[in-house]
């Protein structure tokens, strides 16, 4: 009896240690299970924070290009500098996403945030830039008409200056006077034509100012210049000058007359006291600052 109670207890304790085996056996299974779940749990949401963070690093690199392109679009020297400003912030943004850790969470929703904020700046600056560029364009559209209305009008005042220069030398062209009926007469000392030169005493210019009712009329100074066959110009003194076409030129003999638009015939007389050579001489007439007319003759020894 005594050895069937033995048994019994020992079967007992033998079942109660089963039991607690099993039960043990049991606990260690369902840790290593829910441990290998958690650290799958980990690994996947490592993963995905890892492929959060690259998309991350893509949208960064995108602003940040997207902002170096609109710099050379901008011609505002104080938009570029916001521009690089927010530039640069994106690039520290870079840097502290390459250096947090995958399993930070916290610190990638906030990374996450700033990203999100960076790009409403960013439309800010597209809205501002795409308004200064349809202003840019405006302003070179005007500019153009601007510039083709400016060309169009320097093109019609160079016409009417150029039609007021013609207009202009016209009316001084028909307001010029004309000497008309040039003659030049080699007299003797009795008033007689000399035809030998050591006889001739005096050369008698005698010629016609015309009628033009369009000169100036008052007092008027004619000017005569008698240019021997070696171009020399006979005077009485190298003082006698007067002006023409912008320079002091001598004259052989001048006389004042008073031209009212009507004919007038002028006579004037050389005292010849030099020596003559044969050959062709040349008579030149001016008035006004103009030649008026000119005549030639042979001189014969």
């Amino acid at each position: 009896m005594d050895t069937e109670k033995k048994e019994t207890k020992e079967i007992n304790k033998l079942s109660l240690l089963v039991v607690a085996v099993v039960v043990l056996a049991l606990i260690v299974g369902g840790s290593v299970y829910y441990i290998l779940h958690q650290r799958k749990q980990i690994d996947e949401m490592t993963q995905s924070f890892d492929l959060e963070k690259e998309m991350m690093e893509d949208d960064l690199n995108e602003i940040s290009l997207q902002y170096e392109g609109y710099k050379f679009n901008v011609s505002s020297d104080s938009l570029a500098a916001l521009l690089t400003t927010e530039q640069a912030k994106v690039q520290r943004l870079m840097e502290e996403l390459r250096t947090v850790k995958s399993t930070n969470a916290k610190e990638i929703s906030r990374l996450k945030k700033e990203i999100a904020t960076l790009r409403k700046i960013m439309r800010n600056y597209v809205v501002q830039i795409d308004s200064l560029n349809r202003a840019n364009e405006q302003l070179k559209v005007e500019k153009n008409e601007a510039v083709k209305k400016y060309q169009q009008a320097s093109t019609t005042a160079a016409s009417l200056k150029k039609e007021k220069e013609k207009l202009t030398e016209r009316v001084t062209l028909a307001s010029k006077l004309d000497a008309t009926g040039i003659t030049v007469t080699p007299v003797n000392s009795r008033g007689k034509l000399a035809k030998r030169i050591k006889r001739m005493e005096q050369f008698v210019v005698n010629f016609r100012i015309a009628k033009n009712v369009t000169a100036p009329v008052g007092e008027k100074v004619i000017y005569v210049r008698i240019m021997k066959p070696d171009d020399d110009i006979l005077v009485k003194s190298r003082g006698d000058l007067f002006t023409f076409e912008g320079k002091e030129i001598n004259y052989s003999m001048k006389k004042m007359i008073e031209y009212e638009g009507e004919e007038v015939p002028v006579t004037m007389y050389w005292d010849i006291e030099e020596y003559l050579s044969p050959g062709t001489y040349r008579v030149d007439i001016f008035a006004d600052g103009n030649l008026i007319g000119k005549q030639s003759f042979t001189l014969k020894d």
